[in-house]
């Protein structure tokens, strides 16, 4: 899976620190990334910039730091431009720790955005050192990253799973799993059940955790569950959330184009007999 960047490390423990012309800037706009086609190195260091743009330090992996720039609009190195966020991911020969950095970047970048000014009394923030944290220059509210648990669901029926595609506009064109946000008074296993409820129009049962995982591009933290059907198979499609949703046998499972999520682990898991 995309944190699976082992024998190197995501240290993300906060810290005051300078960049060295070796550290990479990170900026986003929309959900474009500042970057370039080489896929072993597709982010710039601060050496490609003319003068140091105004950043803080967000993470480390191994021996390489990675900074975010703050403001909306900073200087663009030559050779850099704008790229959708999912085109870095699947390009050919893209690095996993790379794309891992990207999406780790880009959720501290959007929460840095979305929090510049504080919600109770919408002064600006500043950042409030040691920790990880923004605080009102008015009122001194603290406001730290926020991280939105959601659920991927594998739905079994015996030898088969339930396999998903998104409604157009919705999400990516491949094969997927049952997946939701949690709200809030809800435990993950309340989750899992109201989620296929409303998407597929199944009861289930059973719910069983598998493994989770770190998402930056929607700010989540995904969970994975297993569980079997219960009582009657029949799908009652929520169109409005998915193009389609088919049972598929074990021998039958494509997985996705890479090796990055937990739907496609978890799909081949199933595929495999390995998610008991």
């Amino acid at each position: 899976m995309i944190q699976d960047i082992f024998p190197n490390l995501n240290n993300n423990h906060f810290a005051q620190l300078r960049p060295d012309a070796g550290s990479f800037i990170m900026h986003f706009r929309g959900k474009d990334a500042l970057a370039c086609n080489d896929v072993q190195s597709p982010f710039p260091t601060l050496s490609a910039f003319e003068s140091e743009p105004d950043c803080i330090y967000g993470f480390s992996i191994g021996d390489k730091k990675y900074y975010v720039a703050r403001p909306d609009d900073i200087e663009v190195p030559a050779g850099f431009g704008y790229i959708p966020i999912k085109d870095v991911r699947h390009a050919k020969g893209a690095m996993k720790e790379n794309v891992y950095a990207m999406f780790t970047a880009f959720h501290l970048f959007s929460w840095y955005r979305q929090s510049r000014f504080c919600g109770i009394c919408g002064a600006p923030t500043v950042p409030a050192a040691p920790e990880r944290a923004l605080r009102c220059t008015k009122c001194g509210n603290l406001i730290f990253p926020r991280i939105n648990p959601a659920v991927i669901v594998g739905v079994t029926n015996g030898d088969k799973i339930l396999i998903t595609r998104y409604a157009k506009g919705k999400g990516v064109e491949y094969d997927a799993l049952i997946g939701g946000f949690v709200e809030i008074g809800e435990t993950l296993e309340e989750t899992v059940s109201r989620e296929v409820m409303e998407e597929v129009g199944l009861k289930v049962k059973n719910i069983r955790y598998y493994k989770s995982q770190p998402w930056g591009y929607s700010g989540g933290m995904l969970t994975g569950f297993y569980c079997d059907v219960d009582g009657s198979d029949a799908i009652t499609l929520d169109e409005n959330e998915l193009g389609s949703a088919i049972w598929v046998k074990r021998e039958d499972i494509a997985g996705q184009p890479d090796a990055l999520s937990l739907t496609n682990e978890m799909m081949c898991m199933f595929r495999d007999g390995k998610n008991n």
